[in-house]
């Protein structure tokens, strides 16, 4: 690890709400006039690169994909403790799927390299997909641990975590470089001082364009998306249930014939 850890952590910008329009021609979130912050999830994983920071030296850097506006949410991980930030934003971004956007933030770490870790949060609350973590370490070409809870270690070159599952918890090691995505069970994020927000006014912010990054335009934003968006709809709520009165025998003797008859069994 040489001087200490040096940590990169992805961030989005999102709807400080979930009141939110749908654009009916794009199937898009129409974000103009609302309040923006930093995606929930990756607070988390900021908190994490400062602790892993305070706990092996190094750095911790920032960055985002997103149009100039995200650049706040940035200023508002520097006011946490980031050391740097960096921010990708072109018009050739745009309209990014999961995939489109690993690819993108994947020439961006390029550029921002060396790197030991990279922590994203789990997911994302105007996409749920949890899909650019695992998609970016593909593009990088190095190990992911998805659902942290807890870094146990870093050493020797190696990194060692547990893991939550729905049926128990795994501890895992894998070697660095790697990416983790964290769960919101693995720290709590702290509150950005005076300090910090003053350091976060002045400090510059690293811009990185289609042009600087030099990857395939074909593979940015709406062009290089694999899936789209062809429509956003809230669905038909249930229809109501039919009540079924008897005894217990005639109840499993109609409760079986409706199976039946809707072929589930």
């Amino acid at each position: 690890m040489g001087d200490g850890l040096n940590i990169i952590v992805c961030i989005k910008q999102v709807p400080e709400t979930t009141e939110v329009e749908i654009d009916p021609e794009t199937g898009r979130l129409r974000r103009e006039d609302v309040a923006a912050v930093i995606n929930p999830f990756d607070e988390y994983a900021v908190e994490e690169g400062l602790r892993l920071r305070e706990r092996y030296g190094g750095t911790v850097k920032v960055v985002t994909m997103g149009p100039p506006m995200a650049e706040a949410a940035l200023r508002d991980a520097v006011a946490m403790g980031c050391d740097e930030a960096w921010l990708a934003t072109d018009r050739a971004f745009a309209g990014a799927d999961t995939l489109a956007t690993s690819y993108t933030l994947g020439l961006c770490i390029g550029r921002m390299a060396p790197y030991d870790l990279i922590i994203c949060g789990l997911k994302t609350t105007d996409g749920d997909t949890g899909q650019v973590g695992p998609e970016l370490a593909d593009h990088l070409g190095i190990p992911h641990i998805c659902y942290v809870n807890k870094v146990l270690e870093v050493s020797d070159g190696r990194i060692r975590v547990t893991r939550m599952l729905d049926d128990g918890v795994e501890t895992l090691e894998a070697p660095l470089p790697a990416l983790i995505t964290v769960t919101k069970e693995i720290n709590q994020p702290r509150l950005a001082t005076l300090r910090g927000r003053l350091k976060a006014r002045k400090t510059e912010i690293h811009r990185l364009t289609s042009k600087d990054v030099d990857g395939d335009p074909e593979r940015f934003g709406l062009d290089g998306s694999a899936t789209r968006v062809i429509k956003v709809f809230t669905p038909e709520p249930p229809a109501g249930g039919e009540v079924v009165e008897g005894s217990p025998d005639e109840l499993a003797e109609r409760i079986l014939e409706k199976l039946i008859e809707c072929k589930v069994i």
